[in-house]
């Protein structure tokens, strides 16, 4: 399975594509705000319940069917396939909650390979294993437990990382079958209405807020068979047989794709830079940008910045802005750079000799030139409009020249 394979086995969209499901999904979200409300409410009690009562069966049916008040409803298939001599579970990954899952059903512990640590460890139900870093000090760690008697069963999940459980399997990592001879596969379904199961780049506590949120979400625990390693037969080798096992129990493909290729795919799919239109101008961009920073007193100045950028394209917006901060008019800005009553800098794209070009290319020329600025503000405003009015017939004509150069059109085919 190539690319479409690995956009097949992960959910990069929380919400559905289809129309009618989406409009189903918007009718339910005020629903699934006071679900959540309320199970974030019996989760802390969840949570309190677990922790006082011993392990026991009467702890796990109790928690199990709290569980089942929270949305998370859990079913299990062959229970008597279950070998209570075996150390060590080998299960597939969907959700970020599959090993509180199995251990409503039966005592095990899973140890955390990565991830915080300590109570948050703890709290989420992981065995933390205190060894030296590597992969190597880990696998001697967790073969001394399954070697100790009296100790639960192990959990592991050699795909190390979650899937939608729809496509694929990842490849399986081979250490955690050298921790045993013989291990017992555990198949995970798990199914969901309106959302996605999970996300990438998705924390733990947000997908336990999306469960609470989500109607219900349903776990369908299927128990195989022991397996046990032949004679002769590698440890990647027993990988590959068990998780062609799982695939065939749960009807998906056995992929070569690894946890690393997710997180490459990942993050090109992240770092996807979408093309823009070439026909956007520099100075709506710029605009959009300066509306978007600025408070909601400074909008308006941005909204005459581009009134003015409109008249005056060569001329930067951070100037606009500045001038039409001192003069709250956008006649008066106008006036003011065009009368080159500061010293603005042009933007670089090749107009930097705008005035210059314009005067000489109508001195050159029987067309009328821009008239000379007045020496002093006029006092009216009516000699102020007639004077913003040239300016603006003079840039129109000059523009429009240009265009006229620039695409061989004679004066006559322009009227």
């Amino acid at each position: 399975m190539e690319n479409r394979g690995i956009e097949d086995m992960f959910d990069f969209r929380r919400f559905p594509k289809d129309a009618i499901v989406l409009l189903l999904l918007l009718i339910y979200f005020p629903v699934g705000i006071c679900l959540m409300l309320i199970r974030i409410f019996i989760g802390v009690h969840v949570f309190l319940v677990s922790c006082a009562l011993p392990e026991s069966f009467v702890r796990r049916f109790i928690v199990r069917i709290m569980c089942s008040v929270l949305g998370m409803h859990v079913r299990q298939k062959n229970p008597r396939s279950r070998d209570k001599n075996t150390k060590l579970y080998i299960c597939n990954h969907v959700t970020e909650f599959d090993h509180n899952v199995i251990n409503l059903l039966t005592p095990c512990h899973t140890s955390q390979l990565e991830g915080s640590t300590g109570f948050v460890c703890w709290a989420r139900g992981f065995m933390e294993i205190h060894s030296a870093s590597g992969q190597g000090a880990l696998g001697e760690s967790l073969q001394r437990y399954c070697s100790t008697e009296g100790t639960p069963p192990l959990l592991l999940f050699p795909e190390e990382d979650t899937t939608n459980g729809r496509a694929g399997l990842l490849k399986f990592s081979s250490w955690p079958f050298s921790l045993t001879d013989s291990i017992q596969p555990v198949a995970l379904r798990v199914t969901r209405p309106l959302i996605a199961l999970s996300t990438p780049e998705s924390s733990w506590l947000k997908e336990l807020l999306w469960t609470f949120f989500a109607p219900c979400t349903v776990y369908h625990v299927s128990w195989l068979p022991p397996v046990s390693r032949q004679d002769g037969e590698s440890m990647q080798e027993f990988a590959n047989k068990v998780q062609e096992l799982l695939a065939g129990e749960l009807g998906l493909v056995s992929t070569k794709i690894t946890k690393a290729d997710k997180a490459e795919h990942i993050k090109r799919k992240m770092h996807a830079v979408p093309q823009t239109s070439t026909s956007v101008r520099p100075g709506s961009i710029g605009l959009g940008f300066m509306v978007q920073s600025l408070g909601t007193d400074d909008h308006r100045i941005a909204k005459m910045a581009q009134q003015v950028k409109d008249v005056l394209p060569h001329v930067p917006l951070n100037v606009i802005a500045k001038d039409l901060a001192k003069t709250n008019c956008v006649d008066t800005t106008i006036t003011n750079l065009l009368e080159n009553k500061e010293e603005s800098p042009m933007e670089a794209t090749g107009t930097s000799t705008f005035d210059s070009s314009m005067n000489n290319s109508y001195s050159s020329d029987s067309a009328p030139t821009i008239k000379p600025a007045a020496k002093c503000f006029g006092r009216s405003p009516n000699d102020r409009h007639l004077s913003l009015q040239e300016r603006k017939e003079a840039l129109y004509n000059f523009a429009r020249r240009r265009y006229m150069e620039k695409h061989g059109l004679d004066q006559e085919d322009s009227h």
